[in-house]
């Protein structure tokens, strides 16, 4: 059970030709992780139980795409901070994030691709 806030965030940063992703280039990735409460906040936006934050709504609509390509479109930058994010939420929401785990990798398929890719860009 892995992988759904690299969702939340690799969706954050996943660029898309139409849509703006560059603009999340230099999210503050620390203050979202360091603070349990914004990121159980998050966290419940992207399971759709809680109010979204329009970056949180931006988050939430990349996260599908997100999970399938582990960030293709992502730049260096942002697959760091997508798997810091999803690190964070694993570590200190575990139950979040089985719930968001199941609601974008319900099979599983994804789990060796996102643990490949936390492991190479959650350092």
């Amino acid at each position: 059970m892995k992988l759904i806030l690299v969702l939340a965030f690799v969706a954050v940063v996943a660029a898309r030709p139409d849509d703006d992703y560059s603009r999340y280039e230099n999210f503050d990735v620390t203050e979202l992780t360091e603070n349990n409460r914004l990121l159980k906040a998050y966290t419940e936006c992207f399971l759709g139980t809680g109010k979204c934050t329009p970056e949180g709504s931006d988050f939430k609509k990349w996260i599908p795409q997100s999970v399938q390509d582990n960030c293709s479109k992502c730049s260096e930058k942002q697959k760091t901070l997508v798997a810091k994010v999803i690190i964070a939420t694993k570590e200190k929401l575990a139950e979040q994030w089985e719930k968001l785990n199941k609601l974008h990798n319900p099979e599983g398929k994804f789990d060796k691709t996102l643990s490949e890719f936390l492991e190479k860009y959650g350092h």
